[in-house]
């Protein structure tokens, strides 16, 4: 399928089946986000994989009460070692780039899991402090994305789309 068809096949799933994730399919996820681009190819992602049931049951607290975190058998966080982008672009590598590299390793995440059969959400909902805790981040890293992932009995049908003449400009906004 090509990359456009791919796009808008993504949903945001929230049920999943309980049905592990074979070891090389996680692979294959975190290969998409090792690919995503980074600002000066400073690869400041940094992965959480958590499978464990206890471990979701306390992401659910600090992300507002979101059980189908502990429903899916995968969840990965998405995190961004500000360190390693504020070295070499100061405040703006740690308060703008960690974060864009994140979101684009996210986005592939949640493309390749589309591509594998697999449903995805990105949740942005949580409590960071507790989620750090939670992982035991050292304070230099920052979880940014928190991704449930399996197979889905439904996929729901498309949200609408703003026109593209609604949000593109031409030379300047107007």
């Amino acid at each position: 399928m090509d990359i456009l068809t791919l796009i808008k096949k993504r949903r945001s799933i929230r049920s999943f089946k309980n049905q592990e994730i074979p070891k090389e399919d996680i692979n294959s996820l975190l290969e998409a986000a090792q690919w995503a681009p980074s600002a000066g190819n400073r690869q400041p992602v940094e992965i959480v994989i958590v499978q464990s049931q206890k471990q979701k049951e306390k992401l659910v607290v600090n992300a507002l009460n979101q059980k189908f975190i502990q429903e899916a058998p995968l969840v990965l966080v998405v995190c961004a070692d500000l360190n390693r982008s504020s070295a070499r672009y100061g405040e703006r590598g740690s308060t703008l780039y960690a974060i864009q590299d994140a979101a684009a390793a996210t986005q592939n995440i949640l493309l390749t899991a589309t591509a594998m059969g697999y449903g995805s959400v990105w949740v942005g909902a949580f409590l960071e402090p507790g989620v750090s805790k939670i992982l035991e981040l050292p304070p230099n890293v920052r979880p940014l994305a928190i991704i449930p992932i399996g197979r889905t009995d439904k996929t729901p049908s498309g949200p609408g789309r703003r026109p593209l003449e609604e949000f593109i400009h031409e030379e300047k906004f107007r």
